[in-house]
C-alpha cells in the first residue's frame, strides 16, 4: 500500500508546495503557438493558472460513463470505425483472415499484431490532407496465450513451434497502410503499392557513431552496418521531411543463452538481459542466442527511421539517438533550424533524453533531412528542486565519460547510454514513456506511467510519491518565450508537475487533478499522449485494468480555468490498453490503437471478449480505431 502524503519527507512536501505556488507566479499570454512541419511544436512560457471554483472546460462532449465491458465505447455524439485489424490483408488476393490457419510467410503481407504508436502522414506528400494518407503503425509484441490454443504466457517460450515463433516474428515490427475517408468511414486501400510491413526479417542499415564498431559485428554481418529486423516497436515520432521514427523498447527478453557468460555481461546486465527468451526465438534462430551471437543484442534498442512514401527504401537504425528502451522520439524543429528529438527510457528508475542535431534542416530542401539524425548531441535530464531542469551532454571526454571509466570513445558512450547517464547523475524517473509538445503553448509534456519499486528513500523532486502505482505527468518549459520563440536547444529548462494521477477521493494517493474532476474523469497509468490542433492534451492509459477499470482516452485542458481537468472520451474492451493516439491535421479524426484485447485471460479458451469481430471461433484482434464526431466537427470541440 502506498504511503500517504503525510508520510513524505519535509523536502518533498516543500517541493510539492513550491510547484503549486509557482503556478500562481508564472503569468503570460494565451496567444496561439506555431505548428512546425512534420507535426512538431515549439515552445512557450505561459501562465499556470490556479484552479477556478467552477471549471469552464473547453471539451464540449458529454463525458462517457466508465464501463469495463466486452466491447469499446465512445462518448455520446461520437462514432467509431475499426480501420485496421491484426491480419487484415495489405495486398490484393489474400483470403479472409483466419487466425487459426495463418502462416508466417503470409503474416508478412498482413497487418501486424498489438498495434501501438500511430503516425498519420497525408497523401499527397507535403500536404495537410485529412481524408487520405498513410497510417504508420507500430506492432509492439505478440500475446501467445490468446493467439494459440492451450498456451499460457509463461510456457510460450518453451512450447511454441518454429512456425509459431516465425509467425510471431512476422507479426511484430511496423505496418504502413494507405487509408481513405469516404462517407465518414476510414478504410484500408488494400491494393496500394505503399502498403508495407517492416518485421524482424527486414534488412536495415546501421548509421551514426556506433555503425561498424566491433561490438556491432556478428558472424552474419562482419561490417557491423547491417541488421536483420526490429522488434518491440512501441512509441515513435515523425520528421519534417516525411519519415517515421519507430522506437525499439527493450528486447532483453527476446534472447536466450546465458548473458553472464557473454564478453559484454556488464552491458547486458544494465539493459536487463536474463536469457528468458519468452518467444522461443533462440531455440530456432542462433542470432537470438547470446551463447552463439553475443553482439546481436547490441544491434537492438535503437530508433529506426523509415520512409513510408518509398516502399523500396531501407530502414535505418540511428545510433546517435542513443540505446535504451525507447519510448517516443518526438521531433521539434527549433527556431534556428536545428532538429530536437525528445525521448524517454521506459523502465523503472530510467531517464529522459534529448537529441539536438548539429546541422539545421531547410524546409525548402527536404533532402537536407537525410542523415541529419546521425550528427548531434544526446543529453540526459537532471531535475532540481528549484524548478530548473538541466540537460547533461553525453559527450565523450566530458565529465566522467572518459576511457578510464569504461567509455573508450563516443560510440561506447552511445552503446552504453544508460551507463553514461548513470555516471552523470541524471534523475531516475517513474518509467518515462511518451514525451510530446503542445501546439499552442509549446510546453513539453513527459509521461511517467508508474513505479511500484520506488521507496521513500528514493523520492526526488520530479518523482514525489513512493510506491507510485498511478503515474504522473511532468511539464517542461523551454526558455525564450512562447511558440516559435522557445529555445528547445537550451541547456536549462523550467519544469512543473502537471498532474499526479489516481483517485482524488483517496487521500492516501495524493492525486492533484482539478477539483471538479468527476468519478469518470480521473485516470491512472498515463502512457501515450497527443495534442489536438487547439492545444488540448489527450491521454491514453495502460494499467487501469489493475484497478478493475477500463483503459481509455481522456481529454485535458492544459491552461485556463479547467487546467488539469480530464474528461473521458473512449474506453477499451476487456484486457486491452489504449495506445498511439494520433489526430488528422484538421482534428476531425482521432486514431487510436486498441492493444492486446482479452490478454487478461490465462488461455485462449478463457477470453472474455473476441473483440472486435465477435464471431464464433474468431480470435481477439488488436486493431486501430478511428473516433469521429457524428457531425464531422473536430474531436473535442
Amino acid at each position: 500500500m502506498a504511503n500517504s502524503p503525510s508520510s513524505s519527507s519535509p523536502v518533498i512536501r516543500d517541493v510539492i508546495a513550491e510547484r503549486v505556488s509557482r503556478r500562481a507566479l508564472l503569468k503570460g499570454g494565451l496567444a496561439s503557438g506555431t505548428l512546425i512541419a512534420g507535426g512538431s511544436f515549439v515552445g512557450s512560457l505561459f501562465a499556470g493558472e490556479t484552479h477556478a471554483a467552477t471549471a469552464l472546460s473547453t471539451l464540449g462532449f458529454p463525458e462517457l460513463k466508465r464501463v469495463y465491458d466486452k466491447t469499446h465505447a465512445a462518448a455520446e455524439g461520437y462514432e467509431t470505425t475499426i480501420v485496421a485489424r491484426w491480419g487484415d490483408p495489405l495486398v490484393a488476393g489474400l483470403p479472409d483472415f483466419d487466425g487459426n490457419k495463418l502462416a508466417a510467410d503470409e503474416q508478412e503481407k498482413r497487418f501486424g499484431y498489438n498495434c501501438d504508436y500511430i503516425a498519420f502522414l497525408p497523401l499527397p506528400k507535403g500536404t495537410v490532407n485529412s481524408d487520405h494518407g498513410l497510417l504508420c503503425v507500430n506492432n509492439e509484441y505478440i500475446s501467445p496465450s490468446v493467439m494459440f490454443p492451450g498456451m499460457t504466457e509463461d510456457d510460450a517460450g518453451k512450447t511454441m513451434s518454429k512456425e509459431q515463433v516465425d509467425l510471431g516474428m512476422a507479426a511484430m515490427g511496423h505496418s504502413i497502410v494507405e487509408v481513405l475517408l469516404k462517407d465518414g468511414k476510414w478504410s484500408i486501400v488494400e491494393d496500394s503499392p505503399l502498403n508495407r510491413r517492416i518485421t524482424a526479417n527486414t534488412e536495415m542499415k546501421v548509421s551514426g557513431p556506433v555503425a561498424g564498431r566491433a561490438l556491432m559485428q556478428t558472424s552474419a554481418d562482419a561490417t557491423g552496418t547491417k541488421v536483420l529486423g526490429t522488434s518491440y516497436n512501441c512509441s515513435g515520432g515523425f520528421t519534417p521531411w516525411g519519415t517515421v521514427l519507430t522506437c525499439e523498447e527493450g528486447v532483453s527478453d527476446l534472447f536466450g543463452g546465458d548473458p553472464k557468460k557473454a564478453p559484454t555481461a556488464d552491458i547486458l546486465d544494465r539493459y536487463g538481459f536474463d536469457g528468458s527468451d519468452i518467444y522461443g526465438r533462440g531455440r530456432f534462430h542462433d542470432r537470438f542466442n547470446l551463447d552463439k551471437e553475443p553482439n546481436e543484442a547490441n544491434r537492438f534498442d535503437w530508433v529506426v527511421e523509415i520512409d513510408p512514401y518509398d516502399p523500396r527504401s531501407k530502414p535505418v537504425k540511428r545510433t546517435a539517438l542513443g540505446r535504451m528502451s525507447h519510448e517516443a522520439s518526438t521531433v521539434v524543429l527549433n527556431k534556428d533550424g536545428r532538429v530536437v528529438v525528445y525521448m524517454g527510457d521506459d523502465d523503472y528508475f530510467e531517464y529522459m533524453y534529448r537529441f539536438v542535431s548539429n546541422k539545421a534542416y531547410d524546409p525548402a530542401k527536404p533532402a537536407s533531412g537525410n542523415d541529419l539524425l546521425d550528427d548531434g548531441v544526446l543529453s540526459v535530464a537532471r531535475y532540481d528542486a528549484d524548478g530548473s531542469m538541466t540537460w547533461l551532454p553525453l559527450v565523450h571526454g566530458q565529465g566522467k565519460l572518459m576511457a578510464e571509466n569504461g567509455f573508450a570513445d563516443q560510440a561506447e558512450v552511445l552503446l552504453k547510454t544508460r551507463l553514461a547517464a548513470d555516471a552523470l547523475g541524471a534523475t531516475p524517473m517513474d518509467r518515462p514513456e511518451d514525451i510530446e509538445t503542445n501546439p499552442v503553448t509549446g510546453r513539453v509534456y513527459a509521461v511517467m506511467t508508474k513505479n511500484k519499486k520506488r521507496d521513500q528513500s528514493k523520492v526526488n523532486p520530479a518523482n514525489t510519491r513512493p510506491e507510485n502505482l498511478w503515474g504522473h505527468i511532468v511539464e517542461l518549459i523551454p526558455p525564450g518565450g512562447r511558440g516559435a520563440d522557445a529555445d528547445h536547444t537550451a541547456d536549462k529548462y523550467g519544469w512543473d508537475l502537471f498532474v499526479l494521477c489516481g483517485n482524488p477521493k483517496d487521500a492516501a494517493v495524493g492525486a492533484t487533478f482539478h477539483p471538479d474532476t468527476s468519478d469518470n474523469g480521473w485516470f491512472v497509468c498515463p502512457d501515450n499522449i497527443t495534442f489536438d490542433p487547439t492545444g488540448r492534451l489527450w491521454v491514453a492509459t495502460d494499467g487501469a485494468n489493475d484497478f478493475d477499470l477500463p483503459d481509455g482516452v481522456y481529454g485535458v485542458d492544459t491552461e485556463g480555468p479547467a487546467r488539469g481537468l480530464p474528461k473521458l472520451l473512449f474506453t477499451c474492451p476487456h484486457g486491452a490498453e489504449a495506445t498511439g493516439p494520433c489526430f488528422t491535421p484538421d482534428g476531425t479524426t482521432l486514431f487510436l490503437s486498441v492493444q492486446h484485447p482479452a490478454e487478461d485471460a490465462e488461455t485462449l479458451d478463457k477470453v472474455q471478449t473476441p473483440w472486435p469481430d465477435f464471431k464464433d471461433g474468431q480470435l481477439p484482434r488488436p486493431s486501430v480505431v478511428a473516433i469521429r464526431r457524428k457531425d464531422g466537427q473536430p474531436v473535442g470541440a
